[in-house]
């Protein structure tokens, strides 16, 4: 049976973050060169995800392996990609769809964040790092169990590095923003700032970050602060990613809602009227 694997990846406006994850692309491909890997964006950009399947069913593909390179669980994951995945099914009876997990909390997520937030402090002592506070910077979703998993991430983090504080902040969409999350961090009197932004590549939203932190360091000039690397091409993100095809390929993702067996859910209240 021909296998292929379609790595989803989000998509940006930002040209960079794009070329930035089809490079992440080639990097698997250059580590797994006898396996098939094809790329596709969810939004914003092309290919398209209907380009993805079709560029797979046009190679004979008759397992289609699909992997979503998205860090957090809301609609994207939940919802989108699964629609996606429906109506590719109904194009294409012949091939088998198989859904894997998005990154979520992988145990090998923590050890890049701390690898980031030591890469900005490696010339401090043990003392500097206990007054050391930490920003944990994500996208932001309207969905509250991606948020969520945000603050679990970011008490992990807390437990590995004994920094200080671990706030939590988000680009947008939901709040605390960047400045609220550094002025929490401000209020426990540390001595220094890291921001930990969790995200895979560059983008509009990196840039536009790096500019306000600019500004809120203008303001606050006696407290040093750094904004650490997003993910990029790392080994431990394609090791990462490879595991979540090898779950799928086993049938061991039981995480996301293409396996659900009721993914349309009753929007709030409606439970209490029936």
């Amino acid at each position: 049976m021909k296998e292929i694997t379609l790595l989803i990846g989000h998509g940006s406006r930002d040209a960079d973050g794009n070329l930035e994850f089809l490079d992440f692309i080639e990097e698997i491909r250059r580590q797994k060169p006898n396996e098939h890997f094809e790329a596709c964006f969810l939004e914003l950009t092309t290919p398209t995800i209907h380009d993805g399947f079709a560029a797979c069913v046009q190679q004979d593909a008759q397992r289609i392996i699909v992997i979503p390179v998205i860090l957090l669980a809301a609609s994207h994951v939940k919802l989108e990609i699964p629609d996606f995945l429906e109506e590719a099914r109904r194009q294409y009876p012949h091939v088998d769809i198989v859904y894997g997990r998005n990154i979520g909390l992988h145990a090998q997520m923590i050890d890049l964040l701390e690898d980031r937030f030591y890469e900005q402090t490696n010339t401090f002592v043990s003392a500097d790092i206990r007054q050391t506070s930490i920003v944990l910077m994500g996208r932001g979703s309207s969905d509250p169990d991606a948020n969520g998993d945000l603050y679990k991430i970011a008490r992990l983090l807390w437990e590995r590095t004994g920094a200080l504080t671990v706030e939590v902040c988000f680009t947008g969409i939901t709040f605390p923003r960047l400045p609220e999350g550094i002025h929490r961090a401000l209020l426990r009197d540390t001595k220094r700032v890291v921001i930990v932004p969790y995200f895979l590549f560059t983008g509009v939203l990196i840039k536009r970050m790096q500019g306000i932190l600019q500004e809120i360091q203008l303001e606050n000039t006696n407290v040093p602060m750094l904004m650490a690397s997003y993910f990029g091409n790392q080994k431990r993100l394609v090791d990462i990613v490879l595991d979540r095809r090898e779950e799928a390929l086993h049938g061991h993702s039981f995480m996301n809602c293409d396996l659900c067996k009721y993914r349309k859910m009753p929007a709030y209240g409606e439970e209490e009227m029936r």
